[in-house]
C-alpha cells in the first residue's frame, strides 16, 4: 500500500476518533486525579473506546507511512485530522466554533501545507538503543511528573504535554518502522515507544475534558509536528526539496502562532457541546 493511502486512512480515523473521544471525556465526572485515572474511568465508556480504536488505527496507518515518508510529511497530514473532527462536530454534533478559532486553524493548515510541499521522501537513520533509551525516555519521565503538578493546568499546557510525548512515538517510529517484526519486538526502543503512547494518551485525555477539542487537538498535533521536523531534519535525515527550506521555516512560524492564539482561555464545557 502506497505510504499516502496509509496517511489518508490514517488522518481519517484519527479525526473520527478525536470526535468520539471528545464527547466521552467531556461527560465524564471530573473526580480529581491524574491522567491515567481519568483514563482508568473512560475505559468504561464504549464511545471513549470507539474513539481509541480510531487513535490506534490512526497510529498503525501513520507508523506503516512513515517507513516511506518524512517525519514532517507524516505529522503534518495526521494533524489535519484536527480539521476533519471539526468539519464532523459541526455538521454532526452541532458543535460551536468561533471563526477566530477557524482563522487560526486555516492558517495553521496553510503552514503544513508549506511543509508538505517541502517534503521529500528519505530513508531515515537508526537511532542507537541506549543513547535513545536515555535521552527520549527522560522527556517522558519529566511528562509524567508535569501532568501530576499542573492538576489546574490550562487545557493548551496538558496538550502540549501530550503532544511532546507522541513526538516521541513518532521519532521512534520514524526509525524502527523499517524493521521486521521480530527485529522490532526485540528493539528496546520499540516498547519505549508504546510506554510513551501511553502516556500522551492519558495527557490528552485530560486536555479533551479540560478544553474545547479543536484547541486541544491543534496544540498537541502542532507540538508534534514541531519537535518531529526539527528531530526528524537534524538527526534522521529527513530531507527538504532544495530551494523550499523557507517554506519550512514559514510554516513552522504558522503553526506556532496558530498555538499561541490558541492557548487563549478555553470555552466551557456547554458552550462546545451546545
Amino acid at each position: 500500500m502506497s505510504g499516502y493511502l496509509e496517511l489518508v486512512i490514517s488522518t481519517t480515523l484519527y479525526g473520527l476518533g478525536i470526535v468520539a473521544q471528545t464527547v466521552a471525556a467531556q461527560r465524564a465526572d471530573r473526580r480529581p486525579g491524574t491522567g491515567l485515572g481519568l483514563l482508568a474511568r473512560l475505559a468504561k465508556d464504549r464511545l471513549y473506546l470507539l474513539g481509541f480504536a480510531g487513535q490506534v488505527g490512526g497510529f498503525g496507518f501513520a507508523f506503516l507511512a512513515r517507513a516511506e515518508l518524512p517525519l514532517y510529511l507524516v505529522q503534518a497530514g495526521s494533524s489535519c485530522a484536527v480539521g476533519l473532527a471539526t468539519a464532523f462536530g459541526l455538521l454532526v454534533l452541532k458543535w460551536r466554533v468561533r471563526p477566530l478559532e477557524i482563522g487560526v486553524l486555516v492558517m495553521m493548515a496553510a503552514g503544513l501545507v508549506l511543509l508538505v510541499t517541502a517534503s521529500e521522501t528519505s530513508v531515515a537513520k537508526d537511532i542507537p538503543t541506549v543513547p535513545g533509551l536515555v535521552f527520549l525516555g527522560l522527556p517522558l519521565l519529566v511528562i509524567v511528573f508535569c501532568s501530576r503538578a499542573a492538576q489546574g493546568a490550562n487545557a493548551v499546557v496538558v496538550s502540549v504535554l501530550a503532544g511532546t510525548a507522541f513526538a516521541v512515538v513518532a521519532i521512534i517510529g520514524r526509525s524502527v518502522a523499517d524493521e521486521q517484526l521480530p527485529a522490532m519486538l526485540l528493539n528496546p526502543l520499540t516498547w519505549l515507544m508504546i510506554v510513551a503512547a501511553l502516556v500522551g494518551q492519558s495527557c490528552l485525555a485530560v486536555a479533551l475534558q479540560r478544553g474545547t477539542a479543536t484547541s486541544s487537538v491543534a496544540a498537541m498535533d502542532a507540538t508534534t509536528v514541531v519537535l518531529t521536523s526539527v528531530v526528524g531534519i537534524g538527526m534522521l535525515g529527513d530531507r527538504i526539496t532544495p530551494g523550499w527550506e523557507w517554506a519550512v521555516g514559514f510554516g513552522m512560524t504558522l503553526v506556532v502562532a496558530g498555538v499561541l492564539v490558541l492557548g487563549s482561555p478555553t470555552r466551557t464545557t456547554a458552550e462546545v457541546t451546545g
